[in-house]
């Protein structure tokens, strides 16, 4: 047990990275084989989120290290709120109490991105895209990974989150992200009963749609009770969901890569309701 122990401490890293290409690789051939879509029609679509995915690679890889370094430093010098907690010690507050608050902190992160408009600038490539599949979950923005983990070292120095919860959390987090990105939606009754807790592909569709109010909806990374609590929550029938951003519908933009890329740089609006801003104003 200790020799598996040591060898996931060791190699956490390497089984994420396997963990989520496998996941992501399965889950994307499933949604072909039962869509029976051409297979050019489908990679196309995919071959632009994997590009933008490869842009942003080395920030993520690099600000990677920032997070293990964050954790080893709170580890040796017990810093953060769980080390202020009675039970410190306990694998109820090294795991489950560390595990809430982190996706607490994955809430607030992407209320961030939504409310602070440079934040949206970047955040918004991911929602430009007007199809949705499980390749959506890598379409990011290197900008707006940085922000993303940087969001995630600030919360490990708060907290105090030990490397092992950070590989726990990281192995939920890659299954409800890839699956809440899946093409199809689970079954009404089934969606309802299991999202009183957990943000499922139905509600993720949800913060897909284009428009306000519902694009600021359904923040939750993994568990929707967030939104239900502060006010986010949202629903919205499958004919009335319509993918992407009302400012960004132009397809030679949001199709193209260059000119996905350049996004957060042009000049954009927000959404309905907001003017138009300049970089240079």
């Amino acid at each position: 047990m200790s020799n598996y122990t040591n060898f996931v401490a060791e190699h956490g890293t390497a089984i994420q990275v396997v963990l989520y290409a496998g996941l992501l690789t399965l889950l994307w051939v499933v949604e072909w084989i039962v869509s029976a879509e051409p297979f050019g029609v489908k990679w196309g679509a995919a071959r632009l989120n994997v590009a933008i995915m490869l842009l942003a690679l080395p920030v993520q890889l690099i600000m990677t290290l920032l997070v293990v370094i964050a954790s080893a430093w709170v580890t040796v010098h017990h810093w953060g709120l769980l080390y202020v907690l009675p039970g410190s010690s306990s694998p109820w507050s090294k795991y489950l109490l560390a595990f809430v608050l982190l996706d607490l902190g994955d809430y607030v992160y992407h209320v961030c991105m939504h409310k602070y408009h440079w934040f949206w600038r970047f955040h918004l490539v991911h929602h430009s895209a007007q199809s949705v599949d499980v390749s959506t979950t890598i379409r990011e923005h290197p900008g707006d990974t940085f922000v993303r983990v940087s969001f995630l070292v600030a919360f490990v120095l708060m907290i105090g989150a030990g490397w092992g919860v950070l590989l726990l959390r990281q192995t939920v987090e890659t299954v409800a992200n890839i699956t809440s990105h899946s093409k199809y939606r689970l079954p009404d009754r089934l969606s309802r009963v299991l999202g009183w807790i957990f943000i499922t592909p139905n509600l993720h569709h949800v913060h897909h749609h284009h428009q306000r109010p519902y694009t600021d909806s359904n923040f939750g990374d993994v568990f929707s009770v967030w939104d239900r609590l502060f006010g986010t929550y949202a629903e919205l029938p499958t004919d009335d969901t319509v993918f992407g951003v009302d400012t960004h519908s132009d397809k030679n933009v949001t199709e193209s890569f260059k000119e996905v890329v350049m996004i957060p740089f042009r000049r954009q609006m927000r959404q309905k309701g907001q003017l138009a801003d300049n970089l240079g104003e």
